[in-house]
């Protein structure tokens, strides 16, 4: 898991600066004549359009992290690749690229990457991260430096919406026109990450929702989720690894408590500590409830992963870099909310991960509906966008009932919870990204969504009333899109162990297929379509509303166990199954209806061909067999024969 070397741990002041006001500074000079090139989307638009005056300067000693990002190579070629990997028939339908290959393929020259190297030592900015897919290089290194090295003045501003100053580059950086420099990250701090999870807030009159989950108050946690999303799945998410983005830690008593108390078998963890974070699970001061939400939501829909990685740090273009040159997961979680918009090198991740059969799905956040831009890369065409649903359960976290959005309304301000605000499963329509081929053909006649440009979220899960154990043995309920993407990520191991277990590679970025299901005769068995409630705010009233089919609220659904898992990733022809605890009267040797005894799939079975056996069980049968075949377990521990 080691792609990255690091030679400084957290530099003091580096998350949080103290500005000094009217402090004088200057940059260096172009040289006359030199060519350059001028870098794209480093000023804040409200920099530049609500022209906002400079209070101050940074002071030039302040050391700020930067992620230098480089562009890639051959796009074209990339973008028809990617056409055929999710194409059903293609020749290189899902047959994904390593890390390696990509990188020999479309990423920056190992020559590039030595010149932005050169050119940060030369201009005293001193690396002190590297990855393996070389399309990111970390630097830190003293304003002065920094302003000299890319020919702008860092300002301060007093933020419009916030209550906080935050810096910016006066013009937007230039650089010799030879370097492989797209993006510089870190050049200015005016967005801000936020979590999106909520604490129920005790001030409220009555509960945010039902009462039908096993935790404490109805609440819903551990094997809740699989009874309601994936009930009867013997598939655990064996094999599979789940990577989670955070910027804080947890406490690793925490997870293990949440595991005890929920009945889950303990999954290891690993972290990836990113941007100087020195994250010590049981010690950790920055450990908090998302990070733990998170982990537990994954553990509890997959309770047999391979294990789970935290990627910890405080810059998304390199928690996401980081990731992406992980081409062994399969599956990445994302809870946080980004107020700014995606860069150049966020998109190259995302583009990154598709290629090689990797998917992330990010929290569609929980401000009711988008009135303008979306937040952060909510609406970028690579990733899968999850909203939020109340779920209703029958008995104590028994099964399935229904579900509605997820949409508290107006929470007033408590001492626990801070300030008010509306809080609902966030969608809306791109300002920024064209409708993407996949939602091609989907109907947006009643749902108020777009035919032009990209609708969000995608698919939903359960955002309301999860229990959540955090803070060195804190315990309570939340709410929030927070739940509903590591659930998804836990699924999605599911369905890439499913693969696994048929020898097949992992199903990928998952819009595609699930989109296409979407619009095919089994979409209502394969979804649980969201069609009531909203995500109405008092400034959205009448935007969006659930609705039969897609919706901005809910998008396709919630998944429903096995027929969706079977839907993405079927038997492939010349498979007979077999399962010894088969009750059906029809048996074919089917999936859905398998043989029930060796006997019969030994004679349905073709020299050299393959028997599966559904579920775990025994046989005492006596047989000679005659002919060559390959026999295996989908579904745990079987004996055959005596």
């Amino acid at each position: 898991m080691n792609n990255r070397s690091i030679k400084h741990p957290r530099l003091p002041g580096w998350k949080r600066l103290t500005f000094l006001l009217a402090v004088s500074g200057a940059t260096s000079s172009i040289t006359a004549g030199a060519q350059t090139k001028t870098l794209t989307s480093h000023v804040p638009a409200e920099v530049s359009g609500l022209g906002l005056q400079p209070v101050g300067q940074l002071p030039p000693e302040t050391r700020l992290n930067l992620a230098i990002g480089l562009p890639l190579h051959n796009q074209q070629k990339l973008n028809g690749l990617i056409d055929q990997l999710y194409t059903p028939g293609s020749p290189n339908y899902r047959r994904f690229l390593t890390t390696e290959q990509f990188t020999a393929g479309y990423g920056p020259t190992a020559e590039e990457y030595a010149a932005v190297r050169q050119f940060a030592q030369t201009n005293n900015l001193e690396v002190f991260a590297e990855y393996s897919n070389r399309l990111v290089l970390d630097v830190w290194g003293k304003a002065s430096d920094i302003q000299r090295a890319f020919h702008v003045n860092l300002r301060t501003y007093n933020h419009p919406t916030e209550s906080r100053q935050f810096f910016a580059p006066d013009v937007e950086p230039s650089v010799d026109a030879s370097l492989p420099i797209s993006h510089v990250g870190g050049l200015n701090n005016y967005a801000s990450s936020h979590p999106n999870m909520h604490p129920v807030n005790p001030a409220r009159s009555a509960t945010s929702g039902t009462s039908g989950g096993s935790a404490p108050g109805g609440n819903y946690r551990g094997y809740d989720f699989r009874n309601a999303y994936a009930p009867g799945v013997s598939l655990t998410g064996s094999g599979q690894i789940v990577g989670l983005f955070e910027m804080e830690g947890y406490f690793l008593q925490d997870i293990t408590n949440y595991e005890a108390q929920a009945g889950l078998p303990h999954v290891n963890l690993q972290n990836v500590l990113l941007d100087g974070f020195t994250g010590n699970p049981g010690t950790d001061t920055n450990g908090d409830a998302e990070c733990s939400l998170d982990i537990e939501m994954a553990v509890s829909m997959a309770p047999g992963l391979s294990k789970i990685v935290v990627f910890e740090g405080s810059s998304w273009d390199d928690i996401l870099n980081s990731m992406a040159s992980q081409s062994g997961i399969k599956q990445f979680g994302c809870s946080w909310g980004f107020s700014g918009s995606a860069d150049s090198t966020m998109e190259n991740d995302f583009l990154e991960m598709e290629v090689q059969g990797q998917c992330f799905f990010l929290a569609s956040g929980d401000g009711d509906a988008f009135t303008g831009a979306l937040m952060g890369p909510d609406d970028d065409i690579h990733i899968v966008t999850v909203g939020g649903t109340t779920l209703t359960m029958n008995g104590t976290g028994a099964s399935y009932a229904s579900e509605t959005v997820w949409n508290w309304g107006y929470d007033p301000p408590s001492w626990w919870y801070g300030g008010g605000g509306y809080w609902g499963s966030s969608g809306g329509i791109s300002t920024r990204s064209s409708i993407p081929t996949y939602q091609h053909g989907i109907s947006m006649a009643s749902n108020q969504g777009s035919t032009t440009a990209r609708n969000v979220p995608d698919v939903a899960l359960t955002a309301n009333q999860v229990w959540v154990v955090f803070f060195k043995g804190l315990a309570g309920s939340f709410g929030g899109t927070s739940c509903a993407a590591p659930l998804w990520a836990g699924f999605s191991a599911l369905i890439n162990q499913q693969a696994g277990n048929y020898g097949l590679s992992s199903v990928g970025f998952l819009n595609p297929a699930l989109y296409n299901i979407a619009k095919g005769p089994n979409y209502t068995s394969c979804f649980h379509d969201i069609t009531t409630g909203n995500n109405f705010s008092a400034g959205s009233p009448s935007k969006f509303s659930a609705v039969t089919g897609y919706d901005l609220c809910t998008g396709l659904g919630t998944p429903n166990g096995q027929f969706l898992i079977d839907a993405l990733v079927p038997a492939y022809a010349g498979v007979v199954w077999v399962d010894y605890n088969y009750t059906g009267s029809t048996q074919n040797g089917s999936y859905d209806a398998p043989y029930k005894t060796l006997a019969s799939g030994v004679a349905a079975v073709a020299s050299g061909g393959n028997i599966w056996f559904k579920t775990s069980g025994s046989s005492t049968e006596t047989l000679t067999i005659t002919k060559a075949m390959n026999v295996n377990s989908a579904g745990g521990s079987v004996t055959v024969g005596n």
